[in-house]
Order: structure tokens, then sequence, then C-alpha cells
């Protein structure tokens, strides 16, 4: 494992504040290695201008980093079983947005509970997404085939379908063998955005296969096309080098005597045979083409690249400065959530954007130094000992002084019908307490939405057990509602 430069546990100061946000809670080039759905919770809302997220593909696989790489020590396993938490959020999900469980219980039934446990992680995280994300931001979900389909549900179910973008398909390789199938070599990659979004819209050089229904030439200076000169209406004459040259009946040069002389200078005026001047448009010169929604022009990582470390993941630049510059502007914020070997914030860094990262590994913040100090002389903003470590739970700036939770109690009551939130029976009001449904040491809040009521007997015997297993166990005994998330 080779050694990295230690990053700054420090404040440095805060990320830009922006129209119609409170200001971010946390500082540029900040890297948080934990949960990533902890950190989420603690994040100011609407403060995040551009996400991207390569999360587990629920490939069933485990990935690890090749001993003697730069990324040596980084793995992941990317196989998905409900647990505690799963299970309570499942449960509050179908009564509060059924049409999201209705989503995760449709692919239950066609794939699997794999597919349901793993859809259930990644809802609990876009949800949070979604509320840090402005609303003129934009997302980019980087997924495969494996889940597309589930997943391209979801973002419209937490994102809206009216905000939903492009499919974008990503040739990640060129040759695969596949058996009795077609071989697999795409990625795709999931764009939603809001009204009103940052585009750029990105272009790709003329080739000489792109230029189709002309004739190319060659000399020096490259590949080149003939066009014509003149355009419609009468004109007077031109005068090319000695010659004094009339255009046709009907035609007049398209530029003045100054351009012609410019053009004739720069050696860019080409005569026929029957000596009639025709203007050199070499490739380099021409517009370039719209980027559209198949992507094969990025190449995927190969043993030999610069940038490769050994990152089992590691997805090349190139593909993340595409979609950096075409959704985002100089100075805007990007997130990455699920960052691994950091090439979003790398990317970031390069633009001149601003950006922060969290992994569950701690790898990441030491791979994110060691990237960017590689790079010093194309990150004129960046300086040795800028990234700042955090491994702590961020909390909310923006809520304000949230009133008492108890002062919620005739709300939830409503709402609850006057039943327990644990036990499922029906209790008087005021043998109801009212309960943190994400406790506040995982990033949970005084809002109403993150409250509930439970009785006294499930209140008091909670005790020191985690909220997410005391719910668990309490809707063992509501397995009528949610027989399969018990089982």
């Amino acid at each position: 494992q080779s050694a990295s430069p230690p990053v700054r546990q420090s404040a440095s100061p805060p990320v830009r504040q922006s129209e119609g946000s409170h200001g971010a809670n946390w500082a540029n080039r900040t890297i948080w290695t934990r949960d990533n759905l902890q950190v989420l919770r603690g994040l100011n809302s609407a403060t995040v201008d551009l996400i991207y997220l390569d999360p587990p593909f629920n490939s069933n696989r485990t990935y690890s980093a090749p001993i003697g790489s730069k990324a040596a020590g980084a793995a992941f396993k990317d196989a998905w079983t409900f647990d505690d938490a799963d299970r309570v959020y499942l449960a509050l999900l179908q009564e509060r947005d059924p049409t999201i469980f209705a989503i995760i219980e449709a692919a239950r039934r066609a794939h699997g509970k794999s597919m349901a446990a793993y859809l259930g992680m990644m809802a609990q995280r876009l949800a949070e997404m979604r509320r840090v994300l402005k609303p003129k931001g934009s997302i980019y979900l980087h997924c495969d085939p494996t889940a597309s389909h589930y997943l391209k549900m979801l973002m419209d179910g937490v994102f809206g379908r009216a905000n939903y973008r492009n499919e974008l398909i990503w040739e990640r390789t060129t040759g695969r063998k596949a058996g009795k199938q077609y071989g697999r070599a795409h990625d795709v990659l999931l764009f939603y955005a809001g009204t009103g979004r940052p585009w750029n819209a990105p272009t790709v050089p003329q080739t000489e296969g792109t230029v189709r229904g002309h004739d190319l030439m060659r000399d020096e200076a490259g590949v080149f096309r003939l066009s014509d000169l003149t355009g419609a209406g009468d004109g007077p004459p031109r005068r090319f080098g000695r010659d004094e040259i009339s255009p046709p009946s009907g035609r007049h040069w398209m530029y003045d005597q100054t351009g012609i002389d410019r053009l004739t200078k720069e050696g860019r005026i080409s005569f026929s045979r029957t000596g009639r001047p025709r203007l050199k448009t070499y490739l380099s010169d021409l517009p370039g083409i719209a980027v559209r929604d198949v992507w094969s022009d990025v190449r995927p990582i190969n043993a030999a690249a610069a940038e490769r470390i050994g990152y089992p993941t590691q997805k090349p630049l190139a593909l993340l400065d595409r979609i950096i510059r075409a959704s985002s502007n100089e100075g805007d914020i990007v997130l990455d959530p699920f960052c691994g070997c950091a090439t979003a914030a790398v990317a970031a860094e390069r633009l001149q954007r601003q950006w922060i990262g969290i992994d569950i590994s701690a790898k990441a913040a030491e791979l994110v130094t060691a990237r960017l100090q590689g790079i010093l002389d194309e990150v004129p903003l960046y300086r040795d000992g800028d990234v700042v470590h955090r491994t702590d739970q961020p909390h909310r700036t923006d809520v304000g002084d949230l009133p008492s939770p108890r002062s919620h109690l005739d709300t939830l009551y409503g709402r609850q019908e006057g039943y327990c939130g644990g036990c499922g029976e029906h209790f008087r009001k005021r043998n109801l307490t009212v309960d943190h449904i994400v406790a506040k040491s995982h990033g949970g809040t005084d809002h109403i939405d993150n409250l509930w009521l439970l009785c006294g007997a499930c209140n008091s015997s909670k005790g020191t057990r985690s909220q997410e297993r005391f719910l668990t166990e309490r809707m063992k005994h509501r397995v009528e509602l949610f027989p399969w998330l018990v089982r």
C-alpha cells in the first residue's frame, strides 16, 4: 500500500452561499468517511448544484483493489439483504409514500428480495439527495442493466418523471465474450434535472468519418474540405493575388477584399483547374458535433492508463469531465455520495468547481489527496493540505429553532389515528409519547416528518436498544401489514 500525505482535519472556509439557499454547513473540498445516509441527513437543504453517484450495482460480487496498487485496501461488498434499518424504512414507506413502496415491492416480486433490499437502500439515500439538491440542480445516477430499469422507476418516483432528461449509454468496453448471449458492454447513466438548470451542451470534434457529402483532401496543415466562396446575389469582382476575378452571374463573393487577402495569406484559398477560387475549411475549424445519448468516444481505463490507480470500479476522468462541464458552471457545488477513488472530486477540482464527497472507506480520503497532488499543475486553485477529512455526523443549520417535539402531539395523533407506531394498538392521546424515527445521533431532527407516537410501554421497553432494532422487533407483531419484511 502506497503512502499518501495526511489530509487536514481542521475546518476550511465554507462554500459560498447561493440565492435561495441557507448556505452550506460544510467546507469546500470536504470528504466524509462514514455511512453516507447519516452524512446526507446532516447536510443543509438546497445547497448542491450537481450530484453524480456511482453506487454499487447489486452485482452480488465483492470488489477489492489489488495488493500493491495505489488503492490497495479499498474493498466493498455488492450484495444486499434486509437489515433492521431497511425493514423500518420500508414499513414506514408503505404508509408515507406508497408509490415508492409499490416500486420496491414490484422489484421484489419480479427479481427477488435482494433487489428490494438494494432499492430500499437506494431510496433512503435518493430522498436525502433530492432534499440537498437545488431545485435547478442536476443528478446523474450511474448504474448498469442489472438494476437500471428498477432504478429508473425509483428515480421517477423520487425526483419526478417530469424532471427526467436522458438515459445515457456509455460503452465501457468494446469486447466481452458472453457465451450464448450478446456481450455486455455498456453502463447506464440516468439524468434528471430541474427547470432552469445549467446546461453547457457538450460537443465532440469533427472527424473524417463525420464529414459526409464532401471530398476530403489533405495538405501539410491537415485534412480539409473545399466549399464555395460565393452566395446568391450580384457582387463586384475581388483581387486574388495578382488576378481580379468576378463571381459567376447572379452570385457575389462572401468576403470583402480584406477578408480575401487574409484568407490568401493564411493559405485558405485553393483554385480549381478552371481557376475558380474555393475555400479550404479544415476539420479543426468546423463546429463540433453535439453529443447524443450514446457515448462510445469515452474510453474506459485500461491497464496502462496513467490515471489508473487500481480501484476496482474506477471511472475515467473524461466521463466525469463531460458530465460536470455540461451540467454545472465554475464555482458550482458538486456532490459525490459514493465517491470511492474520488474521480468526481478530482474532475470537479480540475474544472474549478467546489466539491464534497462521501464514502464508507477511509481510503477515499487518502486517494483524493494523492490524486490531486499528482496533478497540481492542472488545479490552480488547489493547495497541498486543502482537503478536509471528516468522520463526524454533520448537523443541519438550516432548520432554525424547531418547536418542541411535544408540540406536534395533536397533529401526529390525527396522522396515526391514535395507533401506536410500535405495537399498533389504539390509545388515547394522553397515553402516547412523541419519539424520533431516526435518532438525532444518526442525523435525525425534531422536524415533524421525523416524529411519531409510541405508547408508554413501547417507549419504555425500547431501553438502550437502537431505534431501528426496537421498531423491527415491534413490526414482528404487525406481520399482517408487512409479511415479507419480517420473514
